[in-house]
């Protein structure tokens, strides 16, 4: 069976699709595709390989567009020629793994010059938001403010890092911009109201528009940086 995207998921998917509507006719790499909801999307034009290590959601991964879909990690970037992508993704992925800084100097070394890195990644101040507004857990937001890490229950330990920390552990790199993601949705207690289509529609839209404000890239529960290689 096929995954099914929660209102959430589809509203942050859409917003990091729309940030990244240049890619056309490129050779897209998604690393950490999960259930292969952005590599179905950019399959659409574009010549994409996704790389997943969970055997579960490559069984359920979603394959309306043709592209390649691999199971592996570090080990398959390894395998691939130098210079041969257009585009990585990388989406909720850095902060999970040990190997951080091995897996940036492959995407360095298997992305083409001036190619796009797209890197997703966990913010801790908009965490500790959602701890203290949303689930009423101080505990939690107080260790997130000690600089503990925090969990995730589909995947373990959060590592929280800096977004400008990708540059500093791989100089192959350059940041381009930075977007705030979910900023205002992760707050909302009314579970139902995410499910109604006028509701997702405004809060796209007011979403979209504090995204590139600092103030409010902040709070925003995930920050997307978009990487160019030197």
């Amino acid at each position: 069976m096929n995954y099914e995207m929660q209102p959430w998921e589809l509203l942050q998917k859409k917003m990091i699709w729309n940030q990244l509507s240049f890619i056309h006719n490129k050779k897209v790499l998604d690393f950490g595709s999960g259930y292969g909801i952005s590599a179905n999307h950019f399959a659409v034009n574009n010549e994409v390989v996704a790389i997943e290590p969970n055997e579960e959601m490559i069984a359920g991964h979603i394959i309306e567009n043709q592209y390649v879909q691999l199971k592996g990690s570090i080990d398959k970037l390894k395998e691939i020629e130098s210079d041969f992508f257009d585009i990585i993704l990388c989406h909720n992925v850095l902060e999970y793994v040990d190997e951080r800084i091995e897996i940036l100097n492959e995407f360095g070394r298997i992305l083409k010059a001036r190619g796009t890195l797209s890197v997703v990644k966990h913010n801790r101040n908009g965490r500790v938001m959602q701890m203290v507004v949303l689930l009423n857990n101080f505990e939690h937001a107080n260790d997130l403010l000690n600089s503990k890490n925090g969990y995730a229950k589909d995947f373990g330990t959060i590592n929280y890092y800096e977004d400008e920390d990708i540059t500093k552990l791989c100089n192959a790199f350059k940041i381009k911009g930075i977007y705030g993601i979910r900023t205002f949705w992760h707050l909302q207690q009314n579970q139902e109201i995410h499910k109604e289509k006028e509701w997702q529609e405004k809060m796209f839209d007011i979403e979209t528009k504090v995204s590139q404000l600092d103030d409010f890239k902040s709070v925003a529960m995930f920050h997307h940086i978009i990487l160019q290689k030197n």
